[in-house]
């Protein structure tokens, strides 16, 4: 086994012990019956709702891939793509630091497929960037339409919250117009960027904006079992937390996103809403992932048999008629 082999195993082994043990952080703060009677008390229909939710929120990150992947010029699968991007993200959105702990998963997987590190550092990146302009797309469209919401939270009138939506929403449209204009490589310091074209600039403002409005449309549909809250209302009030939780890189978002939506939302944010959501949202996949990550390192790959305990690699022509 080289070196390299066992620095990678070390890896994968510290990553299912630290899954491991952000379940039980996550959970530790609430007992077993404050869990069973959180999930009690929200309707079959809106525990659905929710998972659909997410399970379009996952979806929607997949493509974040799927586009970067393309902006390379690179020819991979979508189900590869999606599973290096479900397994990456749902490991990462636990971790903390999620362009980072998640940079690794995704190397880990594109590594195999023949990506340079170059050309992983530059699908973190673009999904980056990707993430800030749904999210300035989303929470600029939140303070023009809902700043009666927003406002007070930022010490602002409604009036100023309104302007401040407006200028963040130059943002996405500088970005997109840019795009558009410049096909050179532009040099910043040290730096140096090739934008993507432009229709790929307009689907990473949409996807990154749908992203969010799924992950939106989850946490409302677990606060409306709860108490009446304007759809809005759940939208701005993820926006204000999902921007604590990128400025604390707080692992989970473990009290920034309680404590947000509680400000926001006081009468739906109990504690059965919150304890669902981040079950549906972050544990669900988070163990999902991890069995995925499991099966995809011990699992024989497309070309390779076991023999005697070891790994041995066929040649192509005998891979595809074995």
């Amino acid at each position: 086994m080289t070196l390299k082999s066992l620095i990678w195993k070390g890896l994968f082994v510290a990553a299912i012990g630290l899954a491991a043990f952000l379940l039980y952080r996550i959970f530790r703060q609430y007992s077993a019956s404050e869990i069973l009677d959180s999930f009690a008390n929200i309707p079959i229909q809106s525990l659905l709702l929710a998972t659909l939710a997410a399970a379009g929120s996952y979806i929607c990150l997949t493509g974040f891939d799927f586009l970067a992947v393309r902006s390379l010029g690179k020819q991979l699968a979508y189900r590869q793509v999606a599973l290096a991007s479900f397994v990456s993200l749902s490991l990462g959105h636990n971790i903390g630091f999620a362009g980072l702990s998640s940079g690794a998963f995704r190397y880990r997987f594109y590594s195999r497929w023949g990506l340079s590190t170059e050309d992983v550092a530059k699908i973190v990146l673009f999904c980056g960037i990707t993430v800030g302009l749904g999210l300035v797309t989303l929470g600029a469209l939140a303070l023009i339409v809902n700043a009666s919401d927003a406002a007070p939270l930022l010490r602002l009138s409604e009036g100023s919250a309104r302007l401040s939506g407006a200028a963040l929403l130059l943002a996405p449209l500088t970005y997109v117009a840019t795009s558009g204009l410049v096909r050179a490589r532009l040099h910043l310091w040290r730096w140096s960027v090739e934008l993507p074209p432009l229709p790929i600039a307009i689907c990473q403002v949409a996807i990154g904006a749908v992203n969010f409005l799924f992950v939106s449309a989850c946490l409302h549909a677990l606060l409306s079992a709860f108490a009446e809250v304007a759809f809005l209302r759940s939208v701005t009030a993820f926006v204000l937390a999902n921007s604590a939780i990128l400025a604390t890189h707080i692992p989970g978002g473990l009290g920034v996103l309680e404590t947000t939506v509680r400000h926001v939302v006081p009468d739906a944010a109990t504690i059965g809403a919150l304890i669902a959501f981040r079950a549906i949202y972050f544990v669900l996949p988070l163990m999902l992932g991890t069995g995925l990550l499991l099966i995809s390192e011990f699992a024989p790959r497309k070309g390779q048999s076991r023999k005697d305990g070891k790994t041995v690699t066929r040649p192509p022509s005998e891979a595809r008629s074995g």
